[in-house]
């Protein structure tokens, strides 16, 4: 490439790079440096280890920890799970597929707040559905989202139903650029479904896996309008997230040093999953 090339090259990435530093970059660096600042807003004395301190002793933030890491083992699976099965369904030989595909991917075009409206209809104990489906059977019901024991359960129930349909399109588009050429060749030497969908269907869907995997694992830990209209992240924290925990310390309790340190926490995280989802599952993934 000549020099006169490589600066062409160059001018056309600079707005995209320019971007890149000013939203991204830029406000990475300076949450990291607010994260060794004195707490709260107005009493910056200069470096310290203090808000590092307090996070280790914070019982919440533990408790929120936890509450993040649990919500994404639970969700991210079987979200990815039912994506596949619903897709594998729908782009079988049946009637009304159409139909289907669109009920599946219905909830993805509803807003944020329209879907927690619903699902908070859907948990309200006096005259929620869920509780006037469980009075068919003679049972009481349960208060969903005031129960510590329930309420993280019930986010997870609403995150899966809204995230499976979203991720059934891509497995579904995937799924019909595979060849039927390589499926009537198995057919001829006496494969059975589940050979095909292990030996050629799996493995062929193997790069948009990863691609859901990541993209699954970004919304569980950037999880904020629900909980802001569910629950708020109680009762008792039971249903906090680590990005909703974040917002209350930044824009509730003002002491933007903290919540400067819990992003640093966010960002090592999903750090760490990008380098085990890139640096070792993508070396599993062939791409054709």
């Amino acid at each position: 490439m000549s020099r006169n090339q490589q600066i062409y090259a160059w001018l056309l990435l600079l707005p995209a790079l320019s971007l890149l530093a000013a939203f991204t970059h830029i406000p990475m660096i300076t949450t990291f440096w607010r994260s060794f600042t004195s707490s709260g807003m107005q009493n910056n004395t200069g470096f310290t280890w203090e808000n590092y301190r307090y996070l280790y002793e914070d019982d919440v933030f533990w408790q929120v920890l936890s509450n993040s890491l649990w919500y994404a083992a639970i969700t991210v699976p079987v979200s990815m799970f039912l994506a596949l099965g619903m897709a594998l369904w729908v782009n079988s030989k049946i009637h009304g597929k159409s139909i289907l595909r669109l009920a599946y991917f219905t909830p993805t075009i509803l807003p944020m707040i329209s879907v927690a409206n619903i699902w908070l209809f859907f948990y309200t104990p006096e005259i929620g559905l869920f509780n006037e489906l469980l009075s068919w059977f003679g049972h009481h019901g349960y208060n969903w989202l005031g129960d510590p024991d329930l309420s993280l359960y019930s986010l997870m129930l609403m995150t899966i139903w809204k995230e499976a349909g979203f991720f059934m399109i891509f497995y579904l588009a995937a799924l019909q650029t595979i060849s039927p050429d390589l499926y009537q060749a198995a057919s001829i030497e006496g494969a059975s479904r589940w050979t095909n969908l292990r030996r050629i269907t799996l493995p062929l869907l193997m790069p948009t896996t990863l691609f859901v995997l990541v993209n699954a694992f970004l919304n569980a830990f950037k999880l904020v309008d629900h909980l802001f209209i569910l629950t708020k992240g109680g009762p008792n924290n039971a249903s906090n997230l680590l990005l909703y925990y974040i917002y209350e310390n930044a824009f509730s309790f003002f002491d933007t040093a903290y919540a400067a340190v819990l992003t640093v926490v966010l960002l090592i995280l999903l750090i760490a999953l990008a380098a085990l989802q890139f640096g070792v599952i993508e070396r599993r993934v062939h791409y054709r």
